[in-house]
C-alpha cells in the first residue's frame, strides 16, 4: 500500500547517527553533512517506487556534490519480515546502481523514527544550519518512467538551498511503499 510523506515542517532539525554503510564503516552526521546541505534519503531495495526512481536519485546526489550538497541513504525496514532489504542484499543494490553516497542501515529503527521517515523513498533536505528545508519527492514523473519533461523538484529544491539556505515554497509529497515497522 502507498504511503506519502508529510508536508516539510521548519521546526524539524537535522539530529546525529551512527549506522553501519554497505561499507561496512560506521558514518555519522558529520561524516556526510554537506558543507551547502545535506540530503537524507529513507530507501529501500525491493520497493517498485525506489526502484522507478533510483537511477534519477543517485544522478541527482552525483550533481549536487559538486554543489557542496552531502547526501546519504538510509534503509529503515525490518529485514526479518523483508529479507530483500537485508544487509547483503543493500551491498548488491548500492553496487548495482553505482551509489555515491553510504548506504546505512537503521537496524533499531530509531533513525527513521526520530526524522518521522513514513515511505521510502522519503527525502529530507536540509540547509548548512541543518532546518529542513525541502521533503517532497524526486520529480513529478514520480514512479511511472519519466518522459524528459518532468520538472527535477528535488535537484531544484536542493539548489536553492545550497545558493540561499531556503528551499522551495511549493512542495509535493512523495509517495512510496510504507516504512516496514517492527512489531
Amino acid at each position: 500500500m502507498a504511503s506519502q510523506s508529510p508536508v516539510r515542517q521548519e521546526t524539524t532539525s537535522i539530529s546525529d547517527f551512527s549506522l553501519k554503510g554497505t561499507d561496512d564503516r560506521t558514518w555519522t552526521l558529520a561524516d556526510v553533512r554537506g558543507e551547502r546541505g545535506t540530503l537524507l534519503m529513507f530507501i529501500c531495495n525491493h520497493c517498485p517506487y525506489v526502484k522507478a526512481v533510483i537511477g534519477r536519485l543517485v544522478e541527482d546526489c552525483r550533481a549536487l556534490k559538486a554543489e557542496g550538497i552531502g547526501a546519504v541513504a538510509i534503509m529503515p525496514n525490518d529485514v526479518k519480515t523483508h529479507p530483500a532489504d537485508s544487509f547483503e542484499n543493500m551491498k548488491r543494490f548500492a553496487a548495482e546502481h553505482r551509489f555515491g553516497f553510504p548506504y546505512l542501515i537503521d537496524e533499531t529503527q530509531e533513525i527513521a523514527r526520530t526524522y518521522g521517515a513514513v515511505c521510502t523513498p522519503d527525502l529530507f533536505g536540509f540547509n548548512s544550519e541543518g532546518s529542513l528545508q525541502y521533503r517532497g519527492r524526486v520529480d513529478s514523473a514520480g514512479s511511472r518512467p519519466p518522459t524528459g519533461s518532468e520538472r527535477p523538484e528535488l535537484r531544484e529544491a536542493m539548489l536553492s538551498i545550497a545558493r540561499t539556505g531556503k528551499g522551495p515554497v511549493e512542495q509535493f509529497p512523495s509517495v512510496g511503499c510504507s516504512i516496514k515497522w517492527r512489531q
